[in-house]
């Protein structure tokens, strides 16, 4: 898992408005709980959190936490894979709605997972083999950064598997919306309280 410390200012910063940045820092802090929870609940022999920042009690046991390098997206999401020695997943902290059935991917008849993002990046990125090279110049936060990433992997000559199309958390209507695929998760619950403490404020 690759991920900010959900911190005011620093995270979720298009939620606001209509929420104040401690408020999407909250909604930050719920989705990485729902993903850690996710890759804990995942088969693995290794789970790893490369944070940008501390840890902080929101983090379970049983994951080895690493920094994050410098550098642009690419480079950052390279550097992780560069620290795996084996078959790898990588997802972010930005769909709250995944599942661990999701993140138990095979490499048996496959080199790559691929999972595509509703805004046309990636929200998951597995391989047999980790490669930094094949993250490294790719145009991250763009419409077309998905398409080219696919595209990089299969020009390599890697057998891509697809994973479900999921919709990340950037914009309100986007929390709304991925709330209401994972009704039950932490982060659906804190979007309920924010819901209800505006209601209340009024």
């Amino acid at each position: 898992v690759i991920a900010k410390a959900p911190l005011p200012g620093r995270v979720k910063t298009r939620l606001t408005p209509p929420f104040t940045p401690h408020e999407a820092a909250r909604l930050a802090e719920a989705a990485l709980v729902d993903s850690l929870r996710a890759v804990a609940a995942a088969p693995a022999r290794r789970r790893v959190l490369v944070l940008d920042g501390a840890p902080g009690p929101w983090l379970p046991s049983g994951f080895d936490v690493v920094p994050q390098c410098a550098g642009g997206l690419d480079e950052r999401l390279a550097a992780a894979f560069a620290g795996c020695s084996g078959p790898a997943l990588l997802i972010g902290m930005d769909t709250p709605q995944v599942t661990p059935d999701m993140l138990a991917v095979d490499f048996a008849d496959c080199d790559a997972w691929f999972g595509p993002a509703d805004d046309g990046g990636f929200w998951a990125l597995g391989l047999a083999d980790p490669e930094p090279g094949l993250l490294r110049g790719v145009p991250m936060s763009t419409p077309a950064t998905g398409t080219v990433q696919r595209a990089r992997l299969v020009a390599a000559g890697l057998r891509v598997r697809d994973l479900p199309r999921l919709r990340d958390v950037d914009t309100a209507a986007d929390a709304v919306a991925v709330a209401g695929a994972a009704p039950h998760g932490r982060f659906a619950a804190e979007l309920a309280r924010l819901e209800a403490e505006a209601v209340v404020g009024r």
